[in-house]
C-alpha cells in the first residue's frame, strides 16, 4: 500500500517539485498551501508523514506542528520541517515543537527521499 505523504506548503514552486518527485518514487502526494487546510487534511486523509514549511501566514508551521504532535491521534505522524529558516535558534524551536527532522530549503530531493524513507522506517 502506498504511503500518503502531506505537503503543507505555500510555495507553488517547492509544491509541484514534490508532486512530481514523490509518486515517482511510489508516494502518494497530498497538499495544501494553507496550513489550516493542511490541518483539516491531516485529520481527515490520515497521512503516513508531514512536509510542513515554517514559513506561512496566519498559522506558522511551528504552531501546526506543535498542534498535530499535541493530539494524541497524530502525535506519531512523522513531520518534517522543510524551511529556508537556517539560524540555531529556528532548528531549536523546531526540535521543541516535536518536528522528526528538520531540512533547510533548497534541499536535494535524494537528501529529502532518504528522510522520508528513514522516518517511515521506524
Amino acid at each position: 500500500m502506498q504511503k500518503k505523504i502531506l505537503i503543507i506548503d505555500d510555495d507553488p514552486v517547492q509544491t509541484k517539485l514534490l508532486e512530481t518527485k514523490l509518486p515517482e518514487n511510489g508516494y502518494l502526494f497530498l497538499s495544501a498551501t494553507k496550513a489550516a487546510v493542511g490541518l483539516q487534511m491531516a485529520i481527515n486523509k490520515h497521512p503516513d508523514l508531514i512536509i510542513l514549511d515554517v514559513m506561512m501566514p496566519i498559522i506558522n508551521g511551528y504552531n501546526l506542528c506543535q498542534l498535530l504532535k499535541n493530539d494524541p491521534t497524530h502525535k506519531n505522524i512523522p513531520i518534517i520541517l522543510l524551511t529556508s529558516r537556517d539560524k540555531e535558534k529556528d532548528i531549536e524551536i523546531g526540535r521543541n515543537v516535536g518536528a522528526d527532522a528538520y531540512l533547510i530549503k533548497p534541499v536535494s530531493i535524494s537528501s529529502l527521499l532518504e528522510k522520508i524513507k528513514e522516518l517511515l522506517k521506524n
